[in-house]
């Protein structure tokens, strides 16, 4: 398959497997979670060649779960974190602008005030610095509202839950999205890129670190990996990774848990989001598409870190919550999706999870490996580069700098272009003008590689059945060149069918099934084995949304076997 946008395909991994088997890396990088898929992207442009290996899906850990953000961290101002907040603004306005215009836009909130004098003085001179530390190149200014104001701009909110506001904006993306394009582009770049790829063990010679010991979860084949330097960013695994090396590790990774629930959007009436304090965290009303993401939680979670599991206690708060504001409550049923993701907190003295520190850190344990843990999702690129930079130390002056920063991502190309002509592009495609907003929106320029498939096959250009806003080309293009193997790759990041439908996918997934198995070589037993693991992960998971406490609900979350375990059960 064709390099030129660096494709992700089965053909593709089946020779990255070949690959990581035959040949030394300069680097190998350990989890292809944002940061990892990061590191993979500044390596391979500074002319390393760079092996990513990832145990299940690009994103299919934290990356996949965040608020959708990317900020500089308001709240981090009151901790007088100046320098994690410029430089977070600083990275918001590389992505908006010049990295992933195309996966990335500014959203407007408001932040309700419910004292009169001192709060607007207060949080108005936080929200200036704000906006000055994320220069002239973010996005739009504050503005001071009045409570009419504010409400005309979200209808929705109660009368008595504000005296004013002030409106403010930061960037939105698809996280999932995102971080496999990272991958996309670090392959476009030359980077070997193997998903379901699960690292067993380290290579050693002497006390140096020479690569990982990798086992294919598809086929059950292992594999040696000789590298020169290896990069540990597996977030929340962190210290898993560190057990495999002897234990000799001087980060140590606090997992907090939060969730987050979709919910349509005429279910809240109002055109901006919504940030409020609450007493444990800080709530958010995301405007997401046709819905809304309501978060979110901050507490300690050591139970399973596959996949973290939503309590009804954590729904119960995050709706209890938002109803102090809303004039129209929201229930239960009201719910379209939930879902629950880890940050990788550095262990501090603290003993709340929402005062660890959102700073990051690289330590280098032992000769060859290099860990880096901590930071936030907009800070990726910097977390990225300073772990490169440790790897590479060893190498000396030699070793390329960092060109991270002005590298756009695949599908940026000509995307402002695109947009301005999308009339045209309807026109010629014959797809609704809306329709090729999303396509665009999703793939930036890559839009003509679906619309190509639609030529070949117009069966392709209708909407799903089960979950009308994505057209069937865009589940075809998830598994011939965005590296989905699974239909949960397909349904919870791919797309977010699992999460923007009120079935959580059920409906859609034989579809799904049908339309990727020509590319996937599936046949009938594996479309049915296929449908039937989504089905049970479903059923998994909204048996943990019943249940009243964090153990309960991760034990019923646990009912539903992992894919890619049951995969190498039945090839091995």
């Amino acid at each position: 398959m064709s390099n030129l946008h660096g494709a992700l395909g089965p053909q593709q991994r089946a020779d990255a497997l070949a690959q990581l088997a035959a040949r030394e890396f300069d680097v190998v990088v350990l989890g292809a979670g944002v940061v990892g898929a990061g590191a993979a992207l500044d390596a391979a442009t500074r002319g390393l060649s760079v092996a990513l290996v990832e145990a299940r899906d690009y994103a299919s850990g934290t990356s996949s779960r965040s608020s959708k953000l990317v900020h500089g961290g308001l709240r981090y101002l009151e901790q007088l974190e100046f320098g994690l907040v410029r430089e977070a603004l600083r990275e918001r306005s590389l992505i908006l602008n010049t990295l992933a215009p195309h996966l990335a836009r500014p959203v407007p909130f408001l932040y309700p005030l419910q004292h009169r004098g001192w709060e607007r003085l207060y949080v108005g001179a936080g929200v200036a610095l704000y906006d000055v530390l994320g220069g002239r190149h973010g996005v739009p200014t504050h503005k001071h509202l009045s409570r009419g104001a504010a409400r005309r701009l979200f209808p929705a909110l109660r009368k008595d839950s504000l005296v004013g506001a002030i409106r403010y904006y930061d960037g939105q993306l698809d996280d999932a999205r995102h971080t496999m394009m990272l991958a996309r582009t670090a392959r476009h770049y030359g980077a070997v890129c193997a998903p379901s790829t699960r690292v067993t063990g380290f290579r050693r010679e002497g006390d140096r670190v020479t690569g990982v010991v990798v086992t294919d979860l598809e086929g059950g084949a292992e594999s040696q990996v000789r590298a020169k330097q290896t990069i540990n960013a597996t977030g929340v695994w962190t210290d898993e990774l560190q057990q495999l090396v002897g234990g000799r590790g001087q980060l140590s990774v606090r997992a907090s848990k939060g969730i987050h629930l979709v919910v349509p959007r005429d279910r809240i009436n109002a055109t901006v989001g919504l940030i409020s304090r609450t007493e444990k965290s800080v709530l958010f009303v995301i405007p997401w598409v046709d819905h809304w993401i309501i978060g979110t939680t901050d507490s300690d979670w050591n139970l399973d870190l596959a996949h973290p599991a939503a309590s009804r206690s954590d729904i119960d708060y995050l709706l209890d919550q938002a109803n102090r504001l809303l004039t129209t409550p929201l229930t239960h049923q009201d719910i379209q999706g939930v879902y629950a993701g880890l940050r990788p907190l550095l262990q501090g003295e603290s003993d709340t999870t929402s005062k660890l520190s959102r700073e990051h850190a690289v330590v280098t344990p032992v000769a060859g490996l290099t860990m880096i843990a901590g930071g936030k999702y907009t800070t990726y690129r910097v977390m990225a580069k300073d772990a490169v930079d440790a790897a590479l130390h060893s190498v000396g002056p030699a070793a390329p700098s960092s060109v991270s920063h002005r590298i756009p991502l695949v599908g940026a190309e000509g995307y402002p272009a695109l947009w301005n002509a999308r009339q045209r592009l309807a026109d010629e495609s014959g797809i609704h003008v809306a329709r090729v907003e999303h396509l665009l929106h999703r793939y930036g320029s890559l839009v003509h590689e679906l619309l190509r498939l639609v030529v070949e096959d117009p069966e392709l250009g209708k909407p799903l059945a089960g979950a009308p806003d994505y057209l069937r080309v865009e589940l075809r293009y998830g598994a011939s060149h965005e590296g989905a193997l699974h239909l949960d790759d397909l349904l919870a990041r791919r797309t977010r069918i699992s999460i923007e439908t009120f079935d959580r996918g059920l409906s859609a997934a034989p579809e799904v099934a049908r339309i990727v198995a020509p590319v996937l070589g599936w046949t009938e037993a594996d479309i049915a084995r296929e449908v039937e693991h989504y089905a049970a992960r479903v059923e998994a998971e909204r048996e943990s949304q019943q249940q009243p406490d964090d153990h309960t609900a991760d034990a019923a979350r646990l009912g539903a076997p992992d894919v890619r375990t049951g995969s190498l059960l039945r090839h091995g």
